[in-house]
């Protein structure tokens, strides 16, 4: 065998042996990141004047509901609103765009910045949404979180009087409570429970200990007895949602049509077989 053949053989070896070195490298690295679990995305809520609450959020347990709440945080939905209602030892809520409870997100809200020609051109994207509501008593087995003390859910409507109890099931959009109490077992399976918070259990406290009083009414009558004591008298602002995914893209979530409340006690009264759901 010539010394030239000789050189090319053992050049061919090497060659043979560090590709299936490196197949083998590749290989492993594979079977580590595939049991390497991956690091679940942390909210941070800092609130004006109280501090700043950190929050692991669980996409496993409510996909969906993760995914709305970081695309809205991220978007900066959230910077600027209030915590417009809080119960002390039970939970408190913001995320309501109107500041009052009665307001939902827009589909617009969930994409990056539009000018205003580009709105107009897409009318569409001014429409309210709400999302499914996953959790057990909407057919949603896998979570199974409670909500307990520090625990993060969506609020959602109460439309059962109406006997529109899965209308209420699917409409929660934007708000969100968190929990200060933990007797509140009653609640497990019937609200979307999507995180917890990990830091900043000072900071809800605190947030929960502010003074509150009955919501305005139309008619000044702030002595009904049925009146929920729990708007803040000087509300909390959050200066800022932020989301970090650790580069994972949990996209956008699927949207539902908000169940419309006035068209449909305006078609109880016209017989009209047009409701919005």
């Amino acid at each position: 065998m010539k010394k030239s053949e000789k050189i090319t053989i053992i050049i061919i070896s090497v060659l043979i042996i560090a590709a299936i070195v490196t197949g083998i490298v590749f290989a492993v690295i594979g079977i580590v990141k595939s049991n390497t679990p991956k690091k679940k995305p942390v909210a941070t809520i800092t609130v004006k004047n109280f501090g700043t609450m950190t929050v692991e959020l669980y996409p496993d347990v409510a996909p969906d509901t993760v995914a709305n709440f970081i695309t809205l945080a991220n978007r900066g939905f959230y910077n600027g609103l209030k915590f417009h209602r809080i119960i002390k030892d039970f939970m408190i809520q913001g995320g309501d765009k109107s500041g009052n409870g009665s307001g939902s997100p827009s589909l617009s809200d969930l994409e990056d910045e539009l000018t205003k020609e580009e709105q107009a051109a897409n009318r569409q994207l001014t429409d309210d949404y709400s999302i499914k509501g996953e959790f057990i008593a909407n057919g949603f087995e896998k979570n199974t979180l409670k909500i307990e003390k520090g625990v993060i859910a969506m609020a959602r409507s109460d439309y059962s009087s109406l006997n529109q109890t899965e209308a209420g099931y699917n409409s929660a959009g934007s708000q969100f409570f968190i929990m200060t109490g933990d007797e509140y077992s009653s609640l497990n399976g019937l609200y979307s429970g999507f995180g917890k918070l990990t830091e900043g259990y000072d900071v809800l406290e605190s947030i929960a200990s502010v003074p509150v009083t009955t919501a305005s009414t139309d008619n000044n009558d702030s002595s009904s007895s049925n009146q929920e004591v729990s708007t803040p008298v000087d509300p909390p602002i959050i200066e800022s949602i932020t989301v970090e995914t650790y580069g994972v893209d949990y996209g956008k979530p699927t949207t539902l049509e908000p169940f419309n409340y006035y068209n449909y006690i305006m078609s109880q009264y016209s017989g009209s077989s047009t409701i919005s759901e």
